[in-house]
């Protein structure tokens, strides 16, 4: 059987790839697409063995590697570029556009799906509230381009696969298809249980505005007795560093042996945004440290409210400030923590079975 393998875009080592690595790991031998590939040589080795990449005409345009989702009105062109023909079984990875390659009616796609377009459809408003008018009127009309493609790409899917219950929920609503729950994968071996806590509260993402970190430290701000190490970057860090007081280190980027060190030391990972799964609070439980988290989303059925962490209900700084009252009230056990991570292991024996077994 000759398997497609189809991204969105490489140009950074984050959940999505890892979910990239493991399909690999299945398919060691299929060609890979993607509308961009601007990983480095290392990245490119971890993700994808060092294979080469077919991509899409938007590589060679001006700016690309900085600005290439600049060209998103050409989004739905490229993919449909791809000339598929040749292979048995389609299997794409995908939060843009993807699902929309084109097919024949003898080859199967499966789209693992991380989301339905976030800018086209929840977080719409988000992303157009502060654009200057004129911009606005633009980004709109784009918006509303990539919506109607979209939905007239769904027939191109003949199975989805949703990375957790939140999106399938999605899935439903937007594109009224049924789909199949699998979680992304784990590296519990990577992110090892330490029993050990230190008296530091840690937080990790990248640094952009809906991931909510300016919001943590904005309650740790008002918590000074209690110490918050910070790390990650994005266009959002010089004003985290800008605003954060003596009790909060923003440490920036960091390698994954800081990161994993820090989050194994830490006595409670939190986290505040809005995610379709979230892989890094279950990388933090895999490390034995618990959670406080966002009840809606990924994190509202990842994380066990008074056993692996606790929830808040509200993206606010007073509900982060009681949610960390009412961990420091609670007894938690590392073991029965990372026991928990435990369950987000199965991945790839999952999809294969799901390809291989007659679910097909």
């Amino acid at each position: 059987m000759k398997v497609a393998i189809v991204h969105d875009w490489l140009v950074t080592n984050a959940g999505a790839e890892k979910v990239l690595r493991s399909i690999v790991n299945l398919y060691p031998d299929a060609d890979i697409f993607s509308l961009v590939d601007f990983m480095s040589d290392e990245e490119r080795n971890i993700i994808i063995d060092g294979k080469k990449v077919h991509t899409s005409f938007i590589q060679k345009l001006p700016y690309a590697k900085k600005q290439f989702r600049n060209y998103l009105p050409l989004f739905p062109k490229a993919i449909e570029s791809f000339n598929l023909s040749a292979y048995d079984l389609i299997i794409s990875s995908s939060w843009a556009v993807a699902k929309g390659v084109k097919k024949t009616p003898d080859q199967l796609h499966i789209c693992y799906c991380h989301t339905p377009i976030r800018y086209a459809w929840d977080l719409y408003d988000e992303y157009t509230k502060d654009l200057p008018w004129l911009k606005k009127i633009v980004v709109k009309n784009i918006l509303k381009y990539i919506k109607k493609w979209d939905l007239g790409s769904i027939d191109r899917v003949d199975y989805f696969i949703a990375n957790s219950k939140f999106v399938q929920a999605r899935i439903k609503r937007i594109y009224n298809r049924e789909s199949t729950v699998i979680y992304p994968p784990i590296n519990i071996d990577a992110f090892r249980l330490n029993e050990h806590k230190e008296h530091f509260y840690f937080t990790a993402s990248r640094l952009v505005p809906y991931k909510k970190t300016k919001l943590i430290v904005q309650a740790f701000n008002e918590m000074p007795d209690r110490e918050l190490i910070v790390i990650g970057s994005g266009e959002e860090l010089p004003n985290i560093q800008k605003i954060a007081k003596n009790n909060i280190k923003i440490l920036g980027y960091q390698s994954d042996e800081t990161l994993i060190a820090t989050m194994q030391m830490a006595k409670a990972f939190v986290y505040a945004a809005i995610e379709d799964f979230g892989i890094i609070p279950i990388e933090a439980m895999s490390c034995g440290t618990p959670v406080i988290a966002l009840d809606e989303g990924g994190t509202k059925e990842t994380i066990i409210d008074q056993k692996t962490g606790v929830h808040f209900p509200k993206q606010t700084i007073a509900s982060i400030i009681d949610a960390v009252q009412k961990f420091e009230q609670l007894d938690f056990n590392p073991r029965e923590i990372h026991q928990e991570a435990m369950k987000y292991t199965h991945f790839e024996a999952e999809l294969r079975a799901f390809i291989t077994k007659g679910e097909v």
